[in-house]
């Protein structure tokens, strides 16, 4: 085994540690650890990042579902535009994007360079989420949840797009709209959150089954660690706290986008 297939292995254990710590965020660097350490092609690489980001959230969702923190009527009407937005975009659009996209000069963008562009700049803009300091929103739990089905639809197929282009939860898209569009409470909106990530990045890995030559041995071992990294994550938070490491995960996250950004162009 290879230095850089130890990293990448490594690399799935850190994955879940971050889950484990700050509940979210980790999953986006799924696709770089695959790409870059373990050499997969990107869209094979954003097919494995849907399942791993899907059994990951299916924990968290689990645990949240044992402490009654999960709104199941909202996270039905939220992740129907999603999981369907989702399944359409892994089954017909990213097979349908072309091999080679369009030309800069001499350089040729081709469809694994536009990919992992594109995912950058969901990763400084997730990065920006996270460095960002928020106001805590007032949380009123006694309220009960009102939908705005046309926002609640175009936010469920935008995510759903983006989850199915890049691979990733979208967690920094949905939790907003969940305290707004449906005025959830932050912990409600966060708990649900998940079981909505799960089902739709598990719905879109489905899209794939038929399209790609999926190594099962491969990715159930690096979801497998990615797991174990998410009880280690939960067994640490007691002596850490996760928010403070947030933000500094979030520059993390951003020196990731520009470093990829930078490296797909000089390839």
């Amino acid at each position: 085994m290879e230095i850089l297939d130890i990293l990448g292995y490594f690399g799935a254990l850190i994955i879940g540690l971050v889950l484990g710590l700050i509940g979210g965020g980790g999953s986006i660097l799924t696709v770089p650890v695959l790409v870059y350490l373990l050499s997969e092609d990107p869209v094979v690489a954003t097919a494995y990042s849907l399942f791993v980001v899907g059994v990951a959230s299916l924990v968290g969702a689990i645990r949240n579902m044992q402490k009654g923190l999960v709104d199941f009527q909202t996270a039905t009407v939220f992740a129907i535009p999603a999981f369907i937005s989702v399944y359409a975009t892994r089954k017909f659009a990213v097979p349908a994007i072309p091999e080679s996209l369009f030309y800069i000069g001499d350089f040729e963008v081709t469809k694994g360079i536009g990919i992992m562009l594109f995912f950058a700049i969901i990763m400084v803009l997730a990065s920006y989420s996270m460095i960002k300091n928020r106001k805590a929103i007032p949380e009123k739990p006694d309220e009960t949840p009102s939908f705005n089905y046309p926002l609640i639809i175009i936010e469920g197929i935008v995510v759903g797009f983006l989850t199915g282009i890049v691979g990733a939860g979208g967690g920094f898209l949905i939790i907003p709209a969940l305290v707004v569009l449906a005025k959830l409470p932050m912990k409600q909106a966060v708990a649900t959150s998940l079981l909505i990530i799960a089902v739709k990045s598990l719905i879109g890995f489905i899209g794939d089954v038929q399209n790609i030559d999926i190594a099962w041995d491969f990715l159930i071992i690096f979801t497998g660690l990615s797991v174990v990294g998410i009880f280690v994550g939960i067994w640490l938070n007691k002596f850490i706290n996760g928010q403070k490491l947030k933000k500094g995960f979030g520059w993390f996250v951003l020196l990731m986008g520009v470093y990829i950004i930078f490296k797909e162009f000089t390839k």
